[in-house]
């Protein structure tokens, strides 16, 4: 049998190892005596041994953690320079372990050039954890002794905190990404090595459980670390059986076989994804876990190591906040380790003092003692009304409100207070869309609350921070942030449950019934607003005099719209932009009018199109405009139409009304010498990276399929659309677009392009030409069913179609196509991507804006169920 072929043996025993129940721990140690036995075998071979050389594994084999393809990290050390006899002898060494696919990552050095390249702080953790394989034992020590020669404790210390810090930053500095690295995210194994390499540098030790023995580590904390890690590495060992290299990525192409693999079956009555779930679930608290721990340690690893050898002057100072706690430097400490044996109520005291005093850290030895005293919170403690008293006041207590609750949650407190906020702790939702746990999404929703106070962010939310500052109970605003998603994973619907949790809470805690009801009614309408704004035609009056009806006041509004802005922030960084901005400010203004009675509010569609031209005819008389003459801006107004005045902003109008009356008139027999108008311009109201453009044409049955074809060959994804035919069958069509290269605006060249392929293919509509793109890796894991649904519009005599679709590339083209083949007229659309979903709708009629038989409406659907189903070149 060949090496390779004892590789592959040593794999398939492991394998088969941990399939039989066999210990992972057990496993990764047995493939790293394996590859010992390897190399010392061809040290041997190829006469290494006589030589001088000592050979060292470094690194994660230098711990003894070898994974089915994880890198073998070896050094070759020797005392002086290697000569060329014995270089050529390590070439021969190197060449036959690339040979049968070991990919080594070998360090060939003199001890100077060793201690030369210990400068780097990464090569000085890997020498940490150099163990000798074979060769010159005299030299076993050297590669401690160098960093030791090198590095003081401080450095060492405050260059891996650095190193660590930047990479949380570059995995967003949560352990809840979608796709998270189980080595080096936030919670991974890198988070365990950290511990390692800044305590084995002063207590001289060499595994994880020596520092138990030297009081450093408790026997539970060394347990829990342990029973973490090898969740890790089990995940990591399928990781490698399944991709057949060294891949710590835990991506949707794999999360599921991997669930699968580790024992999480789906159970009768569960959804299609549930038992994905319940596995990153678990993984995501051992993530919380491993993080919350390394943080600890380190910490108190400088608390008790280096700060004592401090000069003086930089040592933190200690003074008394009260009888249990002290403030040292930065930090809270209890006054004595009997603190919350003694006063079960120091536990909920400690943090409202901690947002008292301005402090987020809390000393080592406290937050040990309070994850032991966390445990003890009980009914009983929760039905203390001295102990409700400190909860909401710690609410009420808005300085460092995310950091204090972070830490509860972290050490127990939340949960445990709580206990239908443990249950949805590390649950996630198997999309796109929802980028965070339920916890942690919901700490950060309360954290983007506290920054419509802050100077730093209320100039991007100037309207929605202007009303929080005048809510006074804010904490029923954090009230209703805590229960909204509490629900969530129980089946059912999660807001009407969270009502009545969130209602029975607040009655406990002695708020008043008007109170607890205000917070019950947030917690159950949470998405009210959101799903308004964005699925339905909030130009209709009728449609906000509806939402104003639910909504019932001012009072209601105000604290929905605020908790609306930050839930829709806090699930998801790039939910948030222009377009929705828009609409819910444009929502949150027109039902205000409506709920204050405003006289001038108006009632139907026929006032909406008066106060609209009003406003703009107003702002167009305030203004020294130059280019726009009155009368010619009164009657082109008269051509346009009421539903243009009914769907567009008064900004808009006359961004548009300049255009057109700039433009050469557009004939009606022929556009030949008048080509259409298209126009670009930033989009405003918050805009991040959002373009307008606007399309004035003659009208022309497949304006839309044409439209979208080029959009998609271009790359540019629609936000919003609204496609408006004037009275003398003219077609104004308004998009709202994001640019995925994100050059559009800055590059005229690709502005003159996109304008003459939209004419051209005005000229030539019979037949836009679709581009075939690739499915994007991502959404490859993800059953959306498409769902088309019909509702008939009374007013504007339209059906309006709503559409549920992976969000597939081409997707609206390819509905234009259909709409196309089908004779369809799209009259308005609205456009909203939900992670992997996307929900849209559009205002459709036939070719003569009549509305489409029932035995239309079923063919159309079939029609576009058949297209959105069909693979994808590419694919």
């Amino acid at each position: 049998m060949g090496i390779p072929e004892w590789l592959a043996c040593i794999n398939d025993d492991i394998s088969r190892a941990l399939e039989r129940g066999v210990n992972i721990r057990q496993l990764v140690a047995a493939r790293a005596c394996a590859i010992d036995d390897l190399l010392t075998a061809l040290f041997h071979w190829f006469e290494l041994d006589k030589t001088e050389l000592a050979l060292f594994a470094t690194g994660g084999y230098g711990r003894g953690e070898l994974s089915l393809y994880s890198d073998i990290d070896i050094l070759l050390l020797s005392p002086d320079v290697i000569d060329d006899e014995v270089g050529a002898k390590i070439d021969k060494l190197v060449a036959i372990l690339w040979d049968v696919g070991l990919e080594p990552a070998l360090s060939v050095r003199s001890v100077n050039d060793c201690l030369e390249a210990a400068h780097d702080h990464t090569i000085a953790s890997a020498l940490l954890e150099a163990r000798i394989i074979t060769g010159n034992e005299t030299l076993q020590d050297v590669p401690c002794e160098l960093v030791n020669e090198l590095w003081s404790q401080r450095t060492f210390y405050d260059v891996k905190i650095e190193e660590a810090r930047v990479r949380y930053l570059q995995h967003h500095a949560t352990e809840y990404n979608l796709e998270p690295n189980i080595k080096t995210a936030p919670g991974g194994l890198r988070d365990i090595h950290i511990i390692g390499w800044v305590t084995k540098r002063y207590f001289r030790v060499g595994k994880l459980y020596d520092l138990v023995q030297q009081d450093f580590l408790t026997e539970k904390e060394f347990d829990e670390l342990s029973f973490a890690e090898g969740y890790l590495w089990q995940i990591r060992h399928y990781l490698h059986e399944l991709t057949g290299r060294n891949e710590n990525r835990l991506l949707f192409d794999y999360q599921r076989e991997i669930a699968q693999r580790m024992g999480y079956e789906p159970q009768p009555d569960d959804d299609p994804n549930a038992a994905v779930e319940r596995f990153m679930r678990d993984y995501y608290r051992c993530a919380m876990q491993i993080s919350t721990l390394s943080e600890m340690l380190i910490n108190h690893y400088y608390e008790t190591i280096i700060e004592p050898q401090l000069p003086d002057a930089e040592r933190p100072k200690t003074q008394s906040l009260t009888a249990h706690f002290n403030q040292i430097g930065n930090q809270i400490a209890m006054a004595h380790h009997r603190v919350f044996a003694q006063h079960p109520d120091a536990i909920l005291e400690m943090f409202l003092l901690m947002g008292q005093h301005g402090l987020k850290n809390i000393r080592t030895h406290t937050l040990r003692a309070l994850k032991i005293a966390a445990r003890g919170i009980d009914q009983a403690y929760r039905d203390n009304p001295q102990h409700q008293a400190l909860f909401l006041a710690n609410l009420k207590e808005q300085n460092y409100l995310f950091h204090r609750l972070r830490a509860m949650n972290r050490y127990g407190v939340l949960g445990n207070y709580i206990p239908a906020f443990a249950q949805v702790t590390g649950l996630m939702q198997y999309d796109l869309f929802h980028r965070y746990t339920v916890d942690a999404h919901t700490l950060f929703l309360i954290r983007i609350l506290h920054r419509f106070l802050d100077d730093n962010y209320r100039q991007n939310f100037p309207l929605v921070s202007a009303i929080f500052q005048r809510i006074e109970r804010k904490e029923i605003l954090v009230l209703a942030a805590m229960f909204h998603d509490i629900a969530k994973g129980r089946g059912g619907n999660h807001s009407e449950l969270g009502q009545s949790e969130a209602i029975s809470f607040c009655v406990a805690h002695g708020m008043s019934t008007a109170d607890a009801n205000l917070v019950g009614w947030l917690t159950r309408y949470h998405l009210l607003m959101s799903m308004t704004a964005q699925k339905k035609d909030i130009s209709d009056p009728e449609v906000v005099t509806e939402f104003a009806n639910l909504v019932g006041n001012v009072t209601h509004l105000n604290h929905l719209y605020v908790l609306t802005v930050a839930d829709m922030n806090a699930t998801n960084a790039q939910l948030w932009n222009s377009w929705r901005a828009t609409l819910m400010k444009q929502l949150y203004s027109q039902t205000r009018r409506i709920l204050r009675a405003d006289i001038d509010a108006p009632t139907n569609r026929q006032d909406m199109i008066s106060a609209t031209r009003a406003q703009a005819l107003e702002m167009l008389d305030s203004v020294d405009n130059q280019h726009m003459n009155r009368e010619e801006v009164l009657a082109l107004w008269e051509d346009l139409g009421d539903e243009y005045f009914l769907r567009e902003i008064t900004e808009d109008i006359l961004w548009h009304t300049e255009a057109i009356l700039n433009h050469p008139p557009i004939g009606r027999a022929s556009t030949a010498d008048s080509p259409p108008l298209v126009v670009l311009r930033e989009h405003r109201e918050l805009a991040l990276d959002a373009v307008q453009v606007f399309v004035y044409t003659q009208d022309q049955a497949n304006l839309f399929a044409v439209t979208m074809a080029v959009f998609d060959q271009m790359n540019l994804d629609v936000l919003d659309a609204r496609i408006i035919t004037a009275t003398r069958d003219f077609a104004l069509d308004s998009y709202v677009l994001l640019d995925r290269s994100g050059t559009l605006l800055a590059d005229v060249d690709r502005q003159e392009e996109l304008k003459a392929r939209l004419i051209e293919a005005f000229k030539n509509p019979d037949s836009p030409k679709l581009t075939n793109k690739r499915m994007p890796r991502q959404l490859r894991h993800f059953d959306v069913p498409t769902k088309i649904s019909f509702q008939f519009n009374e007013a504007a005599n339209q059906h309006v179609m709503t559409l549920q679709a992976l969000d597939q590339p081409g997707l609206l083209a390819r509905v234009g196509q259909v709409f196309l083949r089908q004779n369809i007229e799209v009259h308005a659309a609205r456009i909203t991507t939900l992670g992997e979903r996307a929900e849209d709708m559009f205002y459709i009629s036939d070719q003569e804006d009549k509305p489409l038989s029932e035995d239309k409406l079923v063919t159309l659907k079939a029609a576009l169920k058949d297209c959105l189903s069909m693979p994808k070149e590419g694919q």
